[in-house]
């Protein structure tokens, strides 16, 4: 049975969560708005702080695997609810700043990929790198079967050649995961995921971007050259398989797609405690004990975005806790990143609304999380993947199938 209230083993990780995103995060939030591209140092000594957590056992905000493997041979069982309490601390935290956690040294996505699938020579090894993400391309979006990266073995290395566009911490990280494919003539099944550290001959930083939103998080393009990596870096098994698929790098998806559901919960949330308090202020109330359409127009509107987020959080929750307890959470992740990417959206823009020009202005930070909000329905798998995702696991309709 799914129990997701939040365990006791977790408030005190929400707690130090919420105070980070209370008295470090929020504070510099609008400083780095402003400041694109410069790094956040107060970040450093917090990241430190994580890393103590996370070493300990007790676990963080960051960045974490669905390891399948773990437990074989004892019946498997809970995990000790790692994933739902990083969920739970990245909910936290992005009420604060989505933008600074996703600052956060050695908290990137690539981070989840080497939790998710790397072997035990690889997290002893990379398991104090801050690792970037590199999927998309400009041939290709939302497809990420579509990869033309290439990665062919010579010796002891692969070498790497190809683009990669839209990558959160490209720049600042210390290694990217990229993924490739070692032989196009056999599609989805030959793609591979690397990684790549930083000062590898080869491997260029081409430029950072200028976005709507997140933007203390650096963006960048980054170009492989004749990139010679050390075929130890091959996250998991250099067989092609193609009966299995793209079912091992698309793994990592299942660990990713809950996180950023979690941004968006969090952001969802700290926009929602806001209007409450605009609205408190001008004299309206929300009553949970009359019918919206009882109420105040603004109040009835509220209640709505607020059931909206509801669904969000416990779709998100589910997810989380399906890790943990070793069930298949393909499906759930895709439904729980595509509501909550997509509820994001729409709570900050309501919020923005009905706060008026309070919420248009600089006055407040609704007028920034509703910026932010965007990328949360894109990166990951965008709203209409993921909804093509959905729809083939619950018709059992291939990707050939169902387009």
């Amino acid at each position: 049975m799914i129990n997701l209230e939040t365990p006791k083993k977790a408030t005190a990780l929400v707690n130090q969560a919420r105070q980070a995103a209370a008295e470090v995060f929020r504070p510099i939030s609008r400083k780095y708005d402003r400041a694109e591209h410069t790094y956040p140092v107060e970040l450093d000594m917090l990241a430190a702080l994580l890393d103590g957590l996370n070493s300990s056992g007790e676990g963080g905000a960051g960045a974490a695997g669905v390891r399948r493997s773990d437990g074989d041979g004892d019946g498997g069982g809970n995990r000790n609810g790692a994933n739902l309490l990083t969920v739970l601390g990245t909910i936290e935290m992005c009420w604060g700043d989505v933008a600074l956690l996703l600052s956060m040294p050695r908290q990137g996505l690539g981070n989840a990929a080497i939790a998710s699938v790397a072997n035990d020579e690889q997290l002893a090894r990379f398991g104090n790198v801050w690792a970037a993400m590199a999927i998309t391309e400009p041939g290709c979006g939302s497809d990420s079967a579509a990869i033309t990266t290439t990665a062919r073995l010579d010796g002891d290395h692969y070498v790497l050649n190809g683009e990669k566009i839209f990558v959160t911490a490209g720049q600042r990280a210390d290694a990217v995961v990229v993924w490739a494919t070692l032989d196009r003539s056999k599609g989805r099944a030959a793609i591979k995921s690397f990684v790549v550290e930083k000062g590898t001959p080869g491997f260029e930083v081409v430029r950072v971007e200028h976005k709507l939103g997140i933007r203390a998080s650096d963006t960048a393009v980054l170009r492989f050259d004749n990139c010679r990596v050390p075929k130890e870096n091959l996250l998991g098994s250099p067989e092609i398989d193609t009966k299995k698929g793209f079912a091992g790098v698309m793994q990592t998806f299942d660990n990713t797609r809950p996180l950023v559901a979690a941004m968006a919960v969090g952001l969802a949330r700290a926009a929602l405690e806001e209007t409450a308090r605009i609205l408190a202020e001008a004299g309206i109330e929300v009553d949970y004990d009359r019918p919206a359409h009882g109420q105040h127009a603004a109040a009835a509107e509220y209640l709505r975005l607020e059931a909206d987020f509801e669904a969000a959080y416990l779709l998100t929750l589910e997810s989380a806790w399906m890790a943990d307890n070793r069930e298949p959470n393909s499906l759930q992740a895709s439904m729980a990143k595509a509501k909550a990417g997509r509820s994001v959206v729409d709570i900050t823009l309501g919020c923005v609304e009905l706060a008026g020009a309070v919420g248009y202005t600089e006055e407040s930070l609704l007028e920034k999380w509703s910026r932010d909000a965007k990328i949360l329905d894109i990166f990951e798998g965008t709203q209409q993947i993921q909804q093509l995702i959905v729809a083939r696991r619950l018709l059992g309709k291939t990707s050939a199938e169902l387009r």
